[in-house]
């Protein structure tokens, strides 16, 4: 319990920045990351500040779109190690307040590939985190594939983070991309994780989607009906699952507006039985966060903590 006196939450999808990591954003050219006013600030201080007040237990935090790849892939090697070994720090010093999913240098995937062996062998870490595309290229990419086979041996935590698709600024017609865009990429990266065979390839990958999946679940139906009926089979086993049933075996958050509409339409669609609970701070601003956490009631903040213990068997010990 924590001073709510609910249960406390644990929220996977929680943001952290480093000094260095806004430089090197800034400096290629990123003052206004998928066309928001600017960067957020950052300190695990303000961070625990918020959890307290919103009664969240533990935060695993990641860095949020775009990611660390600015067009060079040395310099994104380099990133995404400063990024990955700040924040292991941050979880060493408080290992029961914060996990870590770890940044990957995509789309290098050798350099994806050395960063993997790094985040979970050396740091510990919890999981990695990828974005919906890199620079373009999709999840189901056959170039990625080394990089699931390595993340199925080890049974890892995937966390999907939507970012900008390519051509956002003439399709997001000048808004923020994270309003709708994100939404839409999440499910662009699903749905090419499903057709191209990677979801019933790699079984073990324990994937999580964002923001209820977005609109993925008013498009399952279609997908399955051009899946079937149309031509658009997935590569991969010929006896692999439908539509339905694959989506379903993916873990989802809720970072957003989960209510009233987005968590029924993934209720309706996939069932909850994998839903976890998402912040988005420090991109969500704390009373932004705090007013989307008082809509989650005490059944929610079971289900949602519940869930979260058996996709990360550590926390019940």
């Amino acid at each position: 319990m924590n001073p709510t006196g609910l249960v406390g939450l644990v929220d996977v999808h929680a943001h952290y920045l480093t000094d260095g990591y806004v430089a090197a954003a800034r400096a290629a050219g990123v003052e206004h990351p998928d066309g928001m006013p600017g960067w957020p600030a950052w300190s695990v201080e303000q961070h625990l500040g918020l959890m307290e007040r919103a009664g969240i237990d533990k935060s695993y935090l990641s860095v949020s779109s775009p990611g660390v790849h600015f067009g060079d892939d040395g310099a994104a090697r380099a990133l995404a190690r400063e990024v990955n070994e700040s924040g292991a720090r941050v979880r060493a010093a408080h290992p029961h307040r914060f996990g870590l999913f770890a940044s990957l240098p995509l789309p290098d995937v050798d350099g994806a590939l050395a960063e993997v062996a790094h985040a979970f062998d050396v740091l510990g870490a919890d999981g990695v985190t990828v974005e919906s595309n890199h620079q373009g290229v999709y999840l189901g990419d056959p170039r990625l594939e080394p990089l699931w086979e390595d993340l199925d041996r080890r049974g890892a935590v995937v966390f999907v983070h939507p970012t900008s698709p390519p051509h956002a600024g003439e399709l997001a017609l000048g808004r923020p991309r994270p309003m709708l865009e994100f939404l839409f990429d999440s499910a662009r990266a699903a749905s090419d994780l499903l057709l191209r065979g990677v979801l019933a390839r790699r079984p073990r990958i324990r994937w999580i989607l964002t923001h209820g999946s977005g609109v993925l679940p008013l498009l399952a139906d279609r997908m399955e009906l051009f899946r079937t009926h149309l031509g658009e089979g997935p590569e991969g086993p010929a006896d692999a699952p439908g539509t339905v049933e694959q989506l379903g075996r993916l873990w989802y958050d809720m970072a957003g507006t989960p209510f009233p509409r987005q968590i029924p339409a993934l209720d309706a669609a996939f069932g909850t039985e994998r839903l976890l609970y998402g912040s988005d701070h420090c991109w969500t601003p704390a009373e932004a966060a705090l007013a989307q956490v008082a809509t989650v009631d005490a059944t929610w903040r079971d289900l949602t903590t519940r869930n979260a213990h058996r996709l990360f068997p550590a926390l019940a010990r």
